[in-house]
């Protein structure tokens, strides 16, 4: 068995990879570790928002509402900061823990709004969806292929999205509209899933497993979150 995992560790990931295999392999299983323990404590979080009476209750409030914007926003303050720090251990973890509850409590309030029947089916739909990915991109990896095409592609269309959304906010243009929006978001964070397991396997260097990490987190939870919105959708 240690001979059989030895070889599969010692191929390469892709045709013209020239470093060596077994130090992405460890370098992969780093980042998955990272993701696993994000996942694990954004289930945590989201949970005790979700079942605690008085924090439920809360963001059904206006006051909650507040809460929720200045949680989002510095969330993203992190994140930019987080970016700037990267390499320098251990504030990156730091940064990357404060990033992960920040997001961790903006998905418990979205599952506030929702019931356990769409949760339960969101997460299943995310996890399938995830795997499913992570799995045809590493296959497609060592076909030969590569995705890094995707990057502005993604870039452009989510921007367009975001911007259309924003509208739509001003000037409603009804549940059938949103549902498009969000059937769109989903695919591009697909996309991104792509994209990103893509640049994990071939072009992010030993030094960037938390930056791997944190963006294959925001794929997975974004996706979560928009399957969340088209389950409401259908089911409303």
């Amino acid at each position: 068995m240690g001979k059989q995992e030895f070889d599969v560790e010692a191929q390469k990931h892709y045709p013209s990879q020239k470093e060596d295999p077994q130090l992405r392999w460890g370098f992969i299983r780093k980042v998955y570790s990272i993701l696993t323990l994000q996942l694990l404590l954004t289930i945590i979080v989201a949970s005790i928002v979700v079942v605690t009476p008085r924090i439920n209750q809360f963001f059904h409030t206006r006051n909650g509402f507040i809460v929720y914007i200045i949680i989002a926003i510095f969330t993203l303050i992190i994140g930019l900061v987080m970016q700037c720090v990267v390499e320098r251990h251990p504030v990156n973890m730091i940064m990357l823990g404060l990033f992960t509850i920040g997001f961790s409590i903006m998905v418990g309030v979205s599952c506030v709004f929702s019931n356990g029947k769409i949760i339960l089916e969101a997460s299943i739909l995310t996890t399938v969806l995830v795997v499913s990915l992570t799995l045809f991109t590493f296959w497609a990896a060592k076909q030969g292929y590569d995705f890094n095409f995707l990057g502005p592609f993604l870039f452009i269309t989510l921007v367009l999205v975001l911007l259309f959304s924003m509208i739509q906010i001003f000037f409603p243009m009804g549940s059938l509209v949103r549902m498009i929006i969000s059937f769109v978001i989903a695919l591009i964070y697909c996309g991104f899933i792509i994209y990103d397991t893509d640049n994990m396997i071939k072009r992010c260097s030993y030094d960037q497993y938390i930056m791997a990490a944190a963006m294959l987190y925001i794929d997975m939870i974004q996706l979560f979150v928009t399957l969340l919105n088209i389950l409401g959708f259908i089911d409303g």
